[in-house]
């Protein structure tokens, strides 16, 4: 157990950083290493500190802090401390410490009880291993061959799903392939911005995506909008698009002579159906008529340039 003034010093650090940031990441820390750490430390000096300690002591510290700051929201990050998971105060851009976080993970090998990160898939292929170990592979339920003196997996075998633990076989069997299928690192689980949580997946947001949902959700309260009688800024422009259709269709209908300025192309056209047509035919039929318009011309003047020449092929 830590001494009681080696807890006052971290009590003291902590207040301070939840005095000076106004956001941090709650990072997950299993099988990390400690040289990992020097190096995350390193690599975020002047960006972000780290921050890890045993839960109870990070949430009683935290509890105490809220209770001189009551309007602040690190209530939530006291609340997200569960298992083995860290804190990264940050003074830079989220994005830039997150792509430094991620950028220190190294990978390892599959020991056996590990919950597993990924999917592991063995290759097809030739394993090295010589033909007396074909009974470790059937015991594996691994369909393989004998070619050309060693043992070859016939096809791609699916091992460990996402989620679940390293069964001693597994493990076995990715140690003798050497395969080494799992990467650790800290795996940031939770952003906290002044009050807010959310996922980092939000991070990798660019303008275009933010433009593109936002866009997705106004054509939504527009179609609410429209359908349940309720105007709104979303709804208005095609409101006032469809009043403009049926008082079109109402001059139209009753064939009044009263017209206004947004109906005077629609009348226009009603009244005139081969400028409609026209209009309809589209540049590319115009840029067709146009050639042929040019073909013609060149036609006319190679004939005239015959007859200058004295007419015909005995002129030659």
């Amino acid at each position: 157990m830590p001494s009681r003034e080696r807890k006052e010093e971290y009590f003291v650090k902590l207040r301070n950083l939840l005095d000076d940031h106004t956001s941090c990441f709650i990072v997950h820390a299993d099988h990390v290493r400690s040289r990992q750490f020097q190096d995350i430390r390193i690599a975020l000096r002047g960006k972000g500190i780290v921050c890890m300690g045993k839960n109870t002591m990070m949430r009683k510290c935290i509890t105490g802090w809220l209770e001189e700051n009551p309007k602040s929201g690190f209530a939530a990050v006291r609340d997200a401390i569960r298992g083995n998971v860290g804190i990264i105060f940050l003074k830079a851009d989220a994005k830039a410490c997150k792509e430094i976080v991620l950028k220190y993970t190294v990978p390892a090998p599959a020991k056996s009880g590990v919950v597993a990160n990924c999917n592991v898939t063995v290759p097809a292929g030739p394993t090295g291993c010589d033909p007396s170990m074909t009974s470790f592979f059937q015991a594996l339920s691994v369909p393989t061959k004998i070619s050309k003196g060693q043992i070859e997996i016939t096809t791609d075998v699916p091992l460990i799903k996402i989620g679940e633990r390293v069964l001693p076989g597994a493990a076995a069997l990715l140690q003798k392939l050497n395969i080494k299928p799992f990467t650790f690192g800290l795996v940031i689980q939770q952003v906290y911005d002044n009050g807010s949580m959310f996922s980092p997946d939000v991070l990798d947001f660019t303008d275009e995506m933010i433009a593109a949902k936002f866009s997705v959700g106004v054509r939504n309260v527009a179609a609410v909008s429209l359908e349940i009688g309720y105007p709104t800024l979303a709804s208005m422009p095609h409101s006032l698009t469809n009043a403009m259709k049926w008082c079109t269709a109402c001059i139209v209908g009753a064939e009044s002579s009263y017209t206004f300025e947004k109906a005077e192309s629609a009348l226009a056209f009603l009244a005139d159906p081969s400028a409609f047509a026209a209009a309809a035919a589209g540049p590319a039929e115009a840029k067709v008529e146009e050639e042929k318009k040019e073909e013609e011309e060149e036609e006319e003047e190679e004939v005239a340039l015959g007859g200058v020449m004295g007419g015909g092929d005995e002129a030659w």
